[in-house]
Parts: structure tokens; C-alpha cells; sequence
């Protein structure tokens, strides 16, 4: 079924149970906060409010391994730090 929506199926290595713990944990949030106890009208109001949630995530959610600063907060100052 993947192959015919051309995705491809990514694992991680044998005995790496960590290879994908930072996606994992990211999915696991999305489901948390987003997806559960709801429902949507259509698809494109969940790509509507899954785009405004990313945002939000992204941009204005304080993440406590970021030291409490939003994943794009945390980018600007590595960068800085760089430039």
C-alpha cells in the first residue's frame, strides 16, 4: 500500500533502539496534544489545524530539553552563536 502513494518504508538498524527516539517522541506530543479526543469536519481542516499546531509547536511551545525556549527560539541562538 505505501509503494502506491510512493512512500518508502524507513527502519531503523537491528538492535538501535534509539535511532528514532527523537521522531518518536515528537509523534507521541503531536497525538497527546493535537489528535486525541478529536475530530475533523474534512481533511483540509485537519491539514488546516495540523499547520497551525506545527506552527505553534515550532514557534511559541517551550520544550524543557531546549532549555524552555521553542525549537525555532533555540535554532536563532546556536546560530547567532556561529555567526
Amino acid at each position: 500500500m505505501l509503494e502506491a502513494f510512493g512512500i518508502t518504508r524507513s527502519l531503523s538498524a537491528k538492535g538501535t533502539p534509539y535511532d528514532n527516539a527523537v521522531a518518536e517522541a515528537t509523534f507521541k506530543i503531536i497525538k497527546t496534544e493535537f489528535v486525541r479526543r478529536r475530530s475533523f469536519e474534512s481533511l483540509d481542516e485537519l491539514r488546516q489545524e495540523l499547520s497551525t499546531y506545527i506552527y505553534w509547536f515550532n514557534h511559541k511551545r517551550i520544550h524543557s530539553i531546549l532549555g524552555y525556549l521553542s525549537p525555532v527560539e533555540y535554532q536563532q541562538r546556536l546560530t547567532s552563536e556561529f555567526v
